[in-house]
């Protein structure tokens, strides 16, 4: 027992740089965390940006040509129709 008194009153010293230590690999996470939010947050942000230029292209079409759009997709399909057609009375 006489023996623990001495060996116990070495030991502080250890255990506090063994806090210490522990405190600062704590701080050094917290740290890292904090990193990859802001990082998590700068990709977050791109990606909204380039999706509110998505949508605003979108809006662009559908409010400048709107109902136009669907009236040339069909000429489209029916000028291919028109050309398959006489290519093949060419054929003949």
């Amino acid at each position: 027992m006489a023996l623990m008194i001495p060996i116990l009153a070495l030991m502080i010293p250890f255990f506090a740089i063994w806090t210490k230590h522990q405190k600062e690999i704590a701080a050094m996470q917290i740290d890292a965390t904090a990193t990859k939010s802001a990082e998590k947050a700068a990709q977050y942000a791109s990606s909204t940006t380039s999706l509110e230029d998505r949508v605003r292209v979108l809006e662009r079409i559908v409010t400048d040509k709107g109902y136009d759009v669907a009236t040339q997709i069909e000429a489209l399909r029916d000028a291919r129709k028109t050309d398959a057609l006489l290519e093949d009375k060419v054929s003949r």
